[in-house]
């Protein structure tokens, strides 16, 4: 593969303009090392950067693009859509339309309001379950992002339950004393939180399958255990599935699971590559909102006519039948393939999915939290993104981030990357020898 000289070049030019010359901090590659792609163009499963090298995309737009790049369906719809108009801060048919299908699909919405990123959701989800409870406490699991509101940049201090200190320069430790983290599938700490604070708490916000600690899956126990809990003490459970909504079924984790949330937080697959968020809950939650209600969220690019067209378009070819099958079955594929390669070198691997979002750590394993994820062999990880990434497969630049299929993704693809991971892996037991 051809050096990325113009990436190196464009990199170069943006950070004289850009802070870290990127939009968002993962995409700098300070991680993995080198120089961060600069992509012009996608098509299907590839994506292709400014020297013209091609690579086959596992990041798709963290897991936005279900049906791989460029879709026709998608394309048209952003054509119909643009030619009547690109905004109007006014409603248009397509939110209904959009906001009709995601409540058929996800039995625990009964109403939905459409934002403009999952940090909007999630933020928006959280002041609506205050003022609904009355209350200022909320709980988290470390290693579950949220977005970067001020009150989810919190780490846990000493202990599970102390009260959060701020995770970022500018995050007044007021707004962070509201929040208790606890760990990730400790229902222990949870049961100890809710004691402890049982009349200040709103609400519990958790990932039912988290996907920015790496992919780290929920115990069906421990989410049954913060939906009692809840109910117990009169706060709210909100899940985040900004990532799994649409994405690891048609209607969420939630669906899976079986497990009903009184608010969900989405984004990503219902935007189709474009900026959106939406949350939504029961009507009687949901109606606290203004203009009903007394909780005020708004946001002039909110429902957005070109999101809501591809959002559609998106969902109703993922409603089609054989749609999930197909991606299960070609990340069933994938995983079954790269689980032999690490074996075969025994190299310490440890792997997990569900449906079309999968990720890997390189430790034996188990994962079940932030503390363990952080046990992986980062230098590992570092050395195979690099490997993979010279023989034209693209994965998230960190290791503590998922990993997507999407339909687009063909079997020479996954025969491809399986191929590629061999000789990395080759490569890297060659250098440790």
């Amino acid at each position: 593969m051809r050096p990325s000289r113009r990436s190196a070049e464009l990199y170069e030019a943006a950070r004289k303009l850009i802070p870290g010359g990127v939009n968002s901090p993962v995409r700098a590659f300070r991680a993995v090392g080198g120089t961060p792609l600069f992509v012009t163009r996608g098509q299907g499963s590839k994506i292709y950067d400014a020297d013209g090298n091609e690579f086959i995309d596992y990041v798709l737009s963290w897991g936005a693009l279900a049906l791989g790049h460029a879709d026709p369906d998608v394309v048209t719809a952003i054509e119909r859509a643009a030619q009547a108009g690109t905004s109007f801060g006014a409603p248009t048919p397509g939110e209904t339309e959009l906001a009709a299908i995601i409540v058929e699909a996800i039995p625990s919405i009964e109403q939905v309001r459409f934002v403009n990123s999952g940090t909007e959701a999630c933020m928006s989800a959280l002041r609506l379950a205050r003022a609904f409870t009355g209350r200022d406490k909320i709980v988290k699991c470390a290693g579950c992002y949220h977005g970067h509101a001020d009150s989810l940049l919190v780490s846990a201090g000493s202990g599970a339950l102390t009260l959060g200190v701020p995770d970022s320069p500018g995050v007044p430790a007021s707004f962070a004393e509201h929040t208790i983290v606890i760990p990730y599938n400790d229902g222990e700490a949870a049961h100890a939180a809710c004691r402890r604070y049982a009349d200040e708490i709103a609400c519990v916000i958790v990932e039912p399958l988290a996907g920015n600690m790496g992919f780290v899956r929920a115990k069906p126990q421990y989410l049954q255990e913060l939906r009692d809990l809840t109910d117990r003490i009169g706060a709210l459970l909100i899940f985040d599935e900004v990532m799994t909504g649409f994405r690891v079924a048609y209607g969420g984790a939630q669906t899976l699971l079986g497990i009903s949330p009184d608010l969900t937080c989405l984004g990503k697959i219902i935007g189709g590559g474009l900026p959106v968020g939406a949350f939504g809950g029961k009507r009687d939650v949901m109606r606290r909102l203004a203009p009903d209600g007394d909780v005020y969220q708004a946001g002039t690019l909110s429902g957005n006519p070109l999101a809501m067209a591809v959002g559609i378009a998106q969902l109703r070819r993922l409603e089609q039948p054989g749609s999930y099958e197909r991606l299960e079955g070609t990340a069933r594929t994938l995983e079954a393939g790269l689980r032999k390669v690490f074996a075969a070198k025994r190299l310490p691997v440890s792997m997990d999915r569900e449906g079309s979002m999968w990720g890997m750590f390189f430790q034996a394993g188990p994962v079940t939290d932030l503390a363990s994820a952080k046990r992986s062999d980062l230098g590992a990880f570092r050395a195979f993104f690099n490997e993979m990434l010279a023989r034209g497969i693209y994965l998230a630049p960190s290791a503590f981030e998922a990993a997507f299929v999407s339909t687009a993704h063909s079997k020479s693809d996954v025969e491809r990357t399986i191929a590629a991971a061999a000789e990395a892996v080759e490569a890297m037991v060659a250098v440790a020898s």
